[in-house]
Order: structure tokens, then C-alpha cells, then sequence
């Protein structure tokens, strides 16, 4: 009888047509997918479970997904096998047997997510599903300033929709800068809230266009004036770029290493 084990694997995804990550009835998702390749490598189906569950339209270029197989294959074995099966928009960068009590979601120390905003002069055509358009200058100060007000720890209720239960969250980093045309929006954090890093960009987005200041987001998170938070950034500037483990949930099995050919 072969032995079950856990593989622990990097995914990257552009997620314009995609249905979000999790897997739903009647549509395209990254998890329907990846568990399509798995069957299709393994002979047995295997449910995936990833370390954030990213909105329709939201991409990713380092999500960490694990799943239970009985396969002997290599890691890096399957790894080939895997993406053999997958769709040109989705592809695993990296796999590796791990403890079978690692969770990628409960164990994450830290997850990062970028934002992409364009501020050249017309849209944009090849790079119109990674970023937002705005042609009105942002004042990135200003929103350094704003940003400031979201780093520790707080109630960052105003900040989600449709949340319920704890909406305490501690925010590790904000980090603001510019490349040419494109400005970047980082944002670390152990975990999130539902639409939290959307919401958060449409607030400095308004700090560096209208000249929100920063003691008004402080009454926003201290009285969560949700209605005071206007919109929330389009799911096509975001970017799921990290997820950060501590070294014991890296625990590796050597048996799954690559095969020595003899």
C-alpha cells in the first residue's frame, strides 16, 4: 500500500478568467484546476487547499496550495506531471513533500500582496488585466502619510464587506513607490480580511487624488465608519506575491527527492 503524504507546492496564475481560487459549481477556478492536473497526473483525485482564497480577477505569483497523494513520483517529477495537465494561465513553480500536519492557510506567519496602479497618459493594452488606470496624478506623500494609519494592529471592520466574527487584524507593512509609470501598493500582513487590500488601496487612492488626511482614516478604523470608505480597487491591480512559512512547516521528506537515474 502506498504511503499518503503531503506536497506543499508554489502556484502562479493570472487570474483574468478566473472565478477566484476556491472551487465552485459551473466555473472556472484555480482550485477546480489544479485538482483537474492532479487527477489527470495521479490517478487519484486530491483536494487542494490554498494559503488565501483570492477574489475573481485577482492573480498570483506566489501561492502556496498543499494536498494529500499516495503517488511515488518525485516532487520535482510531479511537479512536471502536474503542469502537464494545467491550463496556460496557471502553473506550480515549485513542489515539496512537507509534514502532512502542515496547513498552508493556519500556518502562514505572512502574506504579501501588491497592487499595481498605471498612471501613464493613455490605457494601457498589454498590461490592462495587472494594474489600475488612473490618469489623475496621486500624491504619493500624502498616501505614505495615510498609509502610516494602517500599520499594528487594529479593527479594520470599515475595511471589509459582509465580515463577521473578529475583524481584528495586525498589518506588518505598507510600502508606497513608483517605476516609471506603474506605482506599487505592498501590503504584509499575517491575514486578511474579505476585499481588506482592495479597500485599503481605494483609501489611499483617495489620500493621493482628494487629499484624504490621515486623522480621517484614523476615525474610520477607531469608530468603523465602513460607509465612509468609498469603493473598493478593481480585483485586476492585485497580486498575491508571497506567503511566508517559519522553517518548521518546511519539515522535508528526502524520499520524494528527485530520482537518481542509474
Amino acid at each position: 500500500m502506498n504511503t499518503i503524504r503531503r506536497v506543499r507546492a508554489v502556484v502562479e496564475y493570472d487570474g483574468a478568467r478566473f472565478s477566484g481560487f476556491q472551487r465552485q459549481a459551473d466555473v472556472r477556478t484555480v482550485q477546480g484546476a489544479l485538482e483537474e492536473a492532479i487527477v489527470a497526473s495521479t490517478g487519484v483525485r486530491a483536494t487542494v487547499k490554498g494559503a488565501g482564497r483570492t477574489d475573481a480577477g485577482v492573480h498570483a505569483v506566489g501561492q502556496v496550495v498543499s494536498f494529500l497523494t499516495p503517488t511515488r513520483m518525485s516532487d520535482a517529477r510531479l511537479q512536471r506531471a502536474i503542469n502537464a495537465h494545467l491550463p496556460v494561465d496557471v502553473v506550480v513553480t515549485e513542489t515539496m513533500t512537507v509534514s502532512t500536519d502542515f496547513d498552508p492557510q493556519r500556518d502562514a506567519i505572512t502574506r504579501v500582496y501588491e497592487y499595481r496602479i498605471d498612471q501613464r497618459p493613455t490605457r494601457p493594452v498589454l498590461g490592462r488585466w495587472r494594474s489600475w488606470h488612473l490618469i489623475q496624478p496621486l500624491d504619493l506623500e500624502r498616501m505614505r502619510k495615510v498609509a502610516k494609519c494602517f500599520v499594528g494592529t487594529h479593527d479594520f471592520f470599515a475595511f471589509t464587506t459582509g465580515q463577521q466574527g473578529n475583524t481584528q487584524r495586525e498589518v506588518q507593512a505598507v510600502e508606497i513607490w513608483i517605476e516609471g509609470s506603474l506605482v506599487f501598493i505592498r501590503i504584509s500582513a499575517r491575514a486578511f480580511l474579505y476585499r481588506m487590500v482592495r479597500r485599503i488601496v481605494a483609501t489611499l487612492v483617495r489620500a493621493g487624488q482628494d487629499g484624504l488626511e490621515a486623522v480621517e482614516v484614523e476615525d474610520i478604523l477607531r469608530l468603523r465608519l465602513r460607509e465612509r470608505v468609498m469603493g473598493t480597487a478593481p480585483a485586476h491591480g492585485l497580486t498575491l506575491i508571497q506567503v511566508m512559512y517559519s522553517d518548521h512547516d518546511y519539515r522535508y521528506n528526502e524520499v520524494f527527492k528527485e530520482e537518481v537515474v542509474v
